[in-house]
């Protein structure tokens, strides 16, 4: 495992599901994902993520429950 300094460096990534994480700011963003927000430290990406994600129910699965599925 790469020696990467938990303090800094990271992103948030969402993908089309509303599915929150947390990546490496000197990676490729994974296909299917997109960066949120300004880079921070591993623990600053984790607390918005609690904030942002307060739905762990993906994109597709809410739809259908709210259309009655």
């Amino acid at each position: 495992m790469p020696d990467h300094d938990l303090e800094d460096g990271f992103v948030i990534v969402r993908n089309d599901e509303g599915q929150y994480s947390v990546w490496w700011q000197d990676r490729p963003v994974p296909a299917g994902w997109a960066t949120v927000g300004e880079p921070g430290s591993r623990e600053a990406c984790l607390d918005r993520i609690a904030e942002l994600w307060t739905d762990m129910r993906p994109v597709s699965v809410r739809t259908h429950v709210d259309a009655g599925g």
